[in-house]
């Protein structure tokens, strides 16, 4: 099961990474588990702006919202390497 992370402050942008990362991961058939990750928790990820979105503890992206397609991208070398 892919471990997924959005990190934000629940803004408009970061609320789109979450149903965007929903509807790709849904797409593809690949079982997740979400957590929106809120304040001081963020800056553990290292990340300098949001929304960020975290699989299997990788950040792989911050700042943006990324295309649909890269979502898949990401969510699949994620279920290749989870456990």
């Amino acid at each position: 099961m892919l471990n997924v992370k959005i990190l934000g402050v629940g803004c408009p942008h970061c609320k789109r990474l979450e149903a965007e990362t929903r509807a790709a991961l849904d797409a593809e058939g690949i079982a997740y588990e979400m957590k929106i990750i809120h304040g001081a928790d963020i800056v553990s990820y290292g990340v300098m702006s949001i929304p960020a979105l975290v699989i299997n503890e990788r950040v792989v992206s911050c700042g943006r919202i990324p295309p649909c397609v890269r979502i898949k991208e990401w969510a699949k070398e994620g279920a290749n390497t989870a456990d």
